[in-house]
């Protein structure tokens, strides 16, 4: 029998990278300056072989003189020259997906941190890699630096999940904490955000809330185990979201997040991404700038708070290299939490009371009877108000085509059903007392 500490030695673990961008130069650096203590920890040494990406001559602050170059990812995917391919170019399909399925197809073990491609591709893969005996790591995936997916997959034990809901996007989280701690505007933070590096040129994916959407949905699947379904969820963003919204948030004890939210329901799945009114003294307002956080509700340990830098070179490029270790390693589980084919079937949850109630702001034309008439209809679809809120001093300047001036009316509702709400809203529009489109937003009581 061998003694404690004794290990077999193994052939390095050659591995390809495609995708040199800010997370794969991170990973490249971090295997070559502390190859020698990993080496110490797996008995084996880790060494990038082989990359791909789209430039030769671009200086990533890193040495890959000696490191075999492809101009096609798929080319690496299948290449001899590597035991592991990480995929870190992005997008649902294209190279990214045609790449990861090659290298799957041969038995291959992936490491991926493509959320779209996940959430469009994600059972088909873990088919794949369940046939091919390969396997595929994704932690890095959602949540950045949070391991978030090994928990899932293995550190729960036989913890039934009820509910999972989180902070996933920290371009989101950055632009709603500086909104809510220094009064300005979503136009002026999303700007910064984007000087800063944590918002794209194009932030529509981020602040419309797709990219939790994608996150979100690959959790629901190790939560539940149900297929992955992206598009069967309500996805509102926070280009809407004002001072006003912010600041009446703040006086009734609330912050402004986006959260995805997915919980099991005796009827099926419910899936939701939306800017929330959460409890000041809640966990998950206390989680502010690019942070993220994921909550998991379930029978055996109760509430989980998962924390930690959601985006990034490092904490992404220390995600990634965690499924490498566990590869490394011969861990082995299946990469959707349980065999692709016990999936069940998504089933979406039918629609119920919002036991939170909701924030509604509008444009209320300045005459006579019109609050009495928006109230009235609110009642005709049993709404029940908790609360009326006018103040002067955030009264968004508005004047209905007419020339009648609009001043900004809150209302507070009490448990209701979103659809009720919905209903209520469009048939006050169609009667012309309010002027744009109003403000709706859900209050969780986490």
């Amino acid at each position: 029998m061998a003694e404690f500490g004794e290990t077999e030695t193994l052939s390095p673990l050659r591995i390809g990278v495609a995708g040199l961008g800010n997370v794969g130069a991170t990973l490249v650096r971090i295997l070559q300056k502390d190859g020698a203590e990993l080496n110490k920890k797996l008995g084996r040494q880790l060494q990038v072989t082989a990359v791909a990406a789209r430039s030769r001559s671009r200086d990533r602050g890193i040495d890959i003189s000696g490191v075999e170059w492809f101009d096609d990812p798929v080319a690496l995917a299948k290449s001899d020259s590597i035991d592991l391919f990480v995929e870190l170019i992005g997008g649902e399909d294209g190279p990214a997906f045609a790449a990861v399925k090659s290298a799957l197809e041969i038995g291959r073990p992936v490491v991926t941190a493509n959320k779209a491609l996940l959430a469009k591709h994600g059972v088909t893969l873990a088919k794949l890699a369940e046939e091919s005996g390969a396997q595929l790591g994704f932690e890095a995936a959602v949540a950045g630096g949070i391991p978030v997916i090994k928990t899932l997959r293995e550190g729960l034990g036989s913890a039934r999940i009820a509910k999972v809901f989180g902070i996933m996007n920290g371009t989101c989280n950055y632009i709603l904490t500086r909104m809510g701690n220094e009064g300005i505007s979503f136009a002026d933070c999303l700007k910064d955000a984007q000087a800063l590096g944590y918002a794209e040129a194009d932030p529509t994916f981020d602040v419309e809330g797709f990219d939790t959407a994608h996150k979100l949905s690959i959790l629901a699947t190790l939560c539940f185990g149900y297929e992955i379904a992206p598009d069967k969820m309500r996805v509102e963003g926070i280009s809407r979201i004002t001072q006003h919204d912010i600041q009446v948030a703040a006086d009734l004890g609330y912050k402004i997040k986006l959260l995805g939210i997915a919980e099991r329901t005796e009827n099926g799945i419910e899936q939701r991404v939306h800017p929330t009114f959460v409890p000041k003294g809640s966990a998950i307002a206390g989680v502010d700038g690019v942070m993220n956080a994921v909550a998991l509700e379930t029978d055996h340990v109760h509430e989980l708070l998962l924390a930690g830098p959601g985006a990034g070179g490092p904490p992404t490029a220390s995600s990634v290299l965690s499924d490498i270790l566990d590869i490394a390693r011969g861990t082995r589980v299946p990469p959707l939490g349980v065999p692709s084919d016990e999936l069940l079937p998504y089933r979406e949850a039918p629609s119920r009371a919002h036991e939170g109630g909701f924030y509604i702001r509008l444009s209320a034309k300045d005459v006579p009877g019109a609050l009495a008439a928006i109230t009235t209809r609110m009642g005709e679809k049993a709404i029940s108000i908790d609360s009326v809120i006018q103040r002067s001093d955030l009264a968004a300047k508005a004047v209905a085509p007419d020339g009648t001036p609009a001043r900004t009316v809150v209302m507070i509702t009490q448990k209701t059903m979103e659809s009720s709400v919905r209903d209520a809203l469009a048939q006050i529009a169609a009667d012309g007392f309010i002027v744009g489109e109003p403000q709706l937003i859900r209050i969780e009581m986490l």
